[in-house]
């Protein structure tokens, strides 16, 4: 019976710390994934409201990029449509939204795009060793776009090409 009162007394101050700061939340929140727009770009509709979030540290390739499509086909594998645990919910600067979203079984989705070698794990973004390793053994064992020799990561991708091809390395 202690646990229970301990869990209800802990939704309280969950819920008191969300009214009193409903930007910065801590809280494990369970939210619906309406639409999985990259690998690593979703919305979610929470409290009536949608959002679009990034997954946690982690940077899957772009939509036009090799294994683009196939780390959104993941994604959407996964959370389409489906109730997600939402965690550690925080904004940037930037107002860009990002979390950890876990599977009711307790996976990490991103987690899970890393092992399949549909992402690249973002150092910057997360301090989490796992999901290093995670990058590390699909890039031992050529999942995904390891497959390929030498991947081109988002960041790069996306960087203005405004040098001309003969002066490019």
């Amino acid at each position: 019976m202690g646990t229970m009162k301990k869990h209800h007394v802990m939704a309280g101050l969950v819920l008191a710390f969300l009214v009193i700061s409903p930007t910065l939340s801590w809280a494990d929140v369970v939210a619906r994934v309406v639409t999985v727009h990259e690998g690593d770009r979703l919305t979610i509709r929470h409290n009536g409201r949608n959002e679009t979030i990034y997954l946690k540290g982690i940077d899957c390739p772009e939509l036009k990029q090799p294994y683009g499509k196939q780390a959104k086909h993941a994604a959407a594998a996964y959370v389409g449509n489906r109730d997600v645990v939402v965690r550690g919910l925080v904004r940037n600067k930037q107002g860009r939204v990002s979390a950890d979203v876990l599977l009711h079984d307790g996976r990490n989705v991103g987690h899970e795009l890393l092992k399949e070698g549909l992402a690249w794990w973002q150092p910057s973004t997360s301090s989490e060793a796992g999901l290093e390793g995670a990058e590390e053994l699909a890039r031992a064992s050529r999942k995904g776009l390891w497959a390929d020799s030498n991947p081109v990561p988002p960041w790069k991708w996306k960087a203005p090409k405004n040098t001309s091809r003969k002066y490019s390395n």
